[in-house]
């Protein structure tokens, strides 16, 4: 096999869990082959270099094999190697994010249950 659709490839790859999460960051721009945006049905061969986005981090990928059958996360690996820029910026990143949280992420979203909204009267009455 020497070259296989780019959506089965990054889900065999374990980048994605399902294909059609993989289609939609392809539809969304976030996997780049060679640096140019790519339909569904682009195929990739060994040699290939993808910019993945997932969420915060963005990987360099060579492609090294192709697969179009889904094994276990150390087979998957062996698929590709990590560009050692991709590699260095992702470790920066991971730091940066471990140094600074976000302070809206410790907000709680929805409606306070019983014991928050007792425990947010009581402070209110308090002062």
């Amino acid at each position: 096999m020497n070259d296989l659709r780019i959506d089965k490839w990054l889900w065999a790859a374990r980048f994605f869990k399902t294909r059609s999460l993989a289609q939609t960051a392809i539809d969304s721009g976030k996997v780049l082959v060679s640096g140019e945006r790519v339909k569904l049905a682009r195929a990739v061969h060994i040699g290939d270099k993808l910019r993945i986005q997932i969420g915060d981090l963005v990987r360099e990928v060579i492609i090294q094999q192709i697969s179009d059958h889904r094994g276990p996360a150390p087979v998957a690996q062996k698929m590709y190697e990590e560009t050692p820029e991709s590699i260095r910026q992702r470790v920066e990143a991971v730091a940066r994010k471990a140094l600074y949280q976000e302070p809206s992420y410790a907000l709680e979203g929805g409606r306070p249950t019983k014991r928050r909204r007792r425990d947010l009267e009581r402070v209110r009455s308090t002062s």
